[in-house]
């Protein structure tokens, strides 16, 4: 949302002027004179106040036109971990058996509430919430690798059997012994902002970026589908997710290798998998892409499956653009459908 309020302006503006890092986040400068849009520490020479507005959302400012700072990348860093929460992270990702409690952060020189709101606001869970997703992930990790009940047990840092198991038939729907499993999830970051990457023991289930709008409703959705939870965590699908969204921002991978589990009807199967023939660096249309499948006369049909597709740039929904070749929908936001098109016609480009 535009900030019209003339004392929030206000007060943003001399936040912008001071390169304050406590507004990292907080605000979006948007730079008319430059069509640029800015974080409060940006470096670059500061605009006149008449020529700024300020924005709430990131996509917000994209929304309107306006395209990310080199200098200050605001896509990148706006929602990056701050420093302590990334120490944090890594430590109980390599340790989740270990139990961080308010005491520790204390004396790490970290509040316990400022942990909790990034938690609830980034992942929508508790910092608590959190670590026991991850306690649960590395039981079902060692589950599916062949070790006993006990030996999970032991490595996921419950106290006793009984609690352990406890947790697991309440989670996943089942006693230690019996499996079960998880949809998993993990927050990376892209030169286009933060996303969320799901995935089941079967393969990755959404790749979403974290702002977009629709995402509860289709997190929500897929456990209904997958008839599984979901928890914080990784698995090999999520990491290699990770590592390939990356090679393909830096023009290194023009094509995905990574098993998808994806529910939906067979119309929606039939067109993701469409999405996923258009070749790289091209495009197509809807009505294109109904042909191919054979079933030219359900254009809206089709448009609706790209529309509910979770995985987006694996199964490439950006690549479909309006017969008239004008730019349609996306859920990402369309700033984010031009740059993607933009990057992979470069990327293609001969050289």
């Amino acid at each position: 949302m535009k900030i019209e309020d003339a004392a929030t302006v206000k007060r943003y503006y001399e936040a912008l002027l001071a390169r304050d890092p406590a507004h990292v986040g907080v605000f979006y400068a948007a730079v008319r004179t430059t069509s640029v849009f800015c974080l409060s520490i940006c470096r670059a020479r500061k605009p006149k106040p008449e020529n700024v507005d300020f924005y709430d959302r990131l996509k917000d400012a994209m929304d309107a036109g306006f395209r990310p700072c080199k200098i200050c990348r605001p896509t990148e860093n706006a929602h990056d971990a701050p420093a302590g929460i990334r120490r944090l992270m890594d430590q109980l990702r390599a340790a989740p058996g270990e139990r961080i409690r308010d005491s520790r952060l204390r004396e790490l020189g970290m509040g316990p509430e400022a942990v909790r709101r990034w938690f609830q606001r980034h992942y929508g869970m508790s910092f608590q919430a959190f670590q026991r997703s991850l306690r649960i992930n590395a039981a079902l990790e060692a589950l599916q690798a062949g070790r006993s009940a006990t030996q999970a047990w032991a490595s996921s840092g419950y106290e006793s059997m009984s609690g352990f198991g406890y947790t697991m038939k309440k989670t996943v729907g089942a006693p230690p012994a019996g499996g079960g499993a998880a949809i998993v999830m993990h927050r990376f970051t892209t030169p286009l902002g933060p996303m969320f990457a799901c995935a089941t023991p079967v393969g990755l289930c959404l790749l979403e970026f974290v702002d977009r709008r629709m995402l509860e409703t289709e997190l929500r959705e897929l456990q209904q589908r997958l008839k599984m939870p979901l928890i914080a965590g990784t698995n090999r699908h999520v990491q290699d997710a990770e590592a390939q969204v990356a090679e393909y921002f830096a023009g290194t991978r023009t094509r995905f290798e990574l098993p998808l589990d994806l529910p939906g009807t067979p119309l929606q199967r039939l067109a993701w998998q469409a999405l996923q023939d258009i070749p790289f660096g091209a495009t197509s249309s809807y009505r294109e892409q109904a042909r191919r499948i054979g079933r030219e006369s359900a254009v809206r049909a089709v448009a609706s499956a790209n529309g509910h597709n979770r995985v987006a740039i694996v199964v490439p929904c950006h690549r479909v653009i309006g017969a008239d070749g004008s730019l349609t929908g996306y859920g990402g936001g369309l700033e984010r459908k031009r740059w993607l098109l933009a990057h992979e016609a470069a990327v293609a480009a001969p050289r």
